[in-house]
C-alpha cells in the first residue's frame, strides 16, 4: 500500500487539521471530527456529513453560501450520533438545523438518532435524504438509492436558500425540489484502497471497468471493457435520460472525477455530455468539472443533472465561498 499518510488509525484527524491549516476560517472540533465555521449567522443552519475518503465532500462546502457544519466518520463508516450533534449545536444559531443526508442505512440511524437527541434538548431540526444515484434500486449500504455527488448541489441550492432568511420549512422544501430533480450515473475503472485495510476492496481487469459503480465499491449494473469518453458519456447520460424526464429544460450539470481521473479525461467527457444535451434540446445553463464526492484514489467519474426552474436558477447562481466550490 502507498500512501501520503502517518498512520492508518489517524488519517481522518490527521486531514482535518491539514484542511483547517489551509482554511483558517473554519474551526476543527477534534474529538468529534467536526468542521465550522467560525463566524456565526443567524439563519437556518445546513449540516451535513458522512464518512471520509470523499473529499472535497464534506468539510470542503462549509462556508459562506453552504453548509455551517460537515460532520466526518471514519473512511467510508458513518459519523456516530454524538459527533452529528456537535455538528448541529454548531450550526444553530435560533433558526433550526437542517441536515442534508445521503441514503445510506448507517447515516440514516446515525443523523435520525442525532436529530432526535438534538431536539431533546430544544433545537428544532428537519432533514431531507439525497437520493440520485440511477444505477440500483438499493445496494449494499442503502435500502433504495444511494446518495452520490448530486448531493453537492443541493448542499448549494439549500445554502443558497437560507442564506436567503428563509424558515426552515421553506430552506428544506428548496432541498427537497432539488432532491427530487437531480439524477446521477457513474462509473468505475479502478478500485481504491482503505488505509485500515491496504488492499483493494474489488477487482476490475486491466481492460475492465464498471458501469453504475457506488462511490463506496459498491456493485454497479455492468461490467465491460473499457470505451470511449463518447461511448461512455451516451451510456452514464441515456440511464439517466430514461429515468427522468429532461426534454426541453434548461440543466446544471457536474462532472464528477471519483479522485484519479485526470481533469483533461473530465473536460473530454464533458465536452460529450454537452453535445449529447445538446442533441436532446436539453440546455445547459451551468456546468461543473472536478473532483466533488471521490472515492479515495479510485479512477472513474460520475455525471449528474439537475433540471432547473427559475427559483432554482437563482439559487444555484447565488453567491457562495467555501474551500471547494465559489461562486461570485
Amino acid at each position: 500500500m502507498k500512501k501520503l499518510i502517518n498512520h492508518p488509525d489517524e488519517v481522518v484527524s490527521d486531514m482535518l487539521q491539514g484542511f483547517v491549516s489551509a482554511n483558517p476560517q473554519l474551526e476543527y472540533f477534534k474529538e468529534v471530527e467536526v468542521i465550522a465555521k467560525k463566524i456565526k449567522e443567524k439563519k437556518v443552519g445546513l449540516v451535513s456529513g458522512g464518512g471520509s475518503g470523499h473529499e472535497p465532500a464534506h468539510a470542503g462546502y462549509v462556508g459562506k453560501g453552504m453548509l455551517d457544519a460537515a460532520v466526518a466518520g471514519n473512511v467510508f463508516a458513518s459519523p456516530s450520533p454524538d459527533r452529528i450533534i456537535k455538528g448541529i449545536e454548531e450550526a444553530h444559531m435560533g433558526e433550526g438545523v437542517l441536515l442534508i443526508i445521503k441514503n445510506y442505512s448507517g447515516d440514516i440511524m446515525n443523523f435520525g438518532m442525532a436529530k432526535d437527541l438534538a431536539e431533546l434538548d430544544g433545537i428544532e431540526v428537519d432533514y431531507v435524504v439525497v437520493k440520485d444515484d440511477v444505477a440500483v434500486k438499493d445496494s449494499t449500504y442503502s435500502t433504495g438509492r444511494r446518495g452520490v455527488a448530486g448531493t453537492v448541489l443541493v448542499h448549494k441550492i439549500a445554502g443558497a436558500k437560507a442564506d436567503e432568511g428563509a424558515s426552515l420549512k421553506e430552506v428544506k422544501r428548496a432541498a427537497e425540489k432539488a432532491i427530487q430533480n437531480v439524477r446521477t450515473m457513474g462509473m468505475a475503472m479502478s478500485s481504491c484502497i482503505i488505509p485500515s485495510v491496504g488492499q483493494p476492496g474489488f477487482e476490475l481487469g486491466e481492460y475492465e471497468i464498471e458501469i453504475g459503480m457506488g462511490i463506496h465499491g459498491e456493485p454497479g449494473v455492468e461490467k465491460t471493457t473499457i470505451k470511449s469518453a463518447k461511448d461512455i458519456a451516451q451510456s452514464l447520460c441515456n440511464k439517466i435520460l430514461e429515468d427522468y424526464d429532461y426534454s426541453n429544460s434548461e440543466v446544471a450539470v457536474l462532472v464528477n472525477g471519483l479522485g484519479s481521473t485526470p481533469l483533461m479525461e473530465l473536460y473530454i467527457l464533458n465536452y460529450e455530455v454537452a453535445k449529447l444535451l445538446k442533441e436532446k434540446n436539453i440546455t445547459i445553463h451551468r456546468t461543473f468539472v472536478g473532483n466533488y464526492m471521490t472515492s479515495l484514489e479510485m479512477s472513474g467519474c460520475s455525471i449528474s443533472l439537475l433540471k432547473l426552474d427559475d427559483e432554482l436558477k437563482g439559487l444555484l447562481d447565488a453567491p457562495c465561498q467555501t474551500p471547494a466550490l465559489t461562486i461570485t
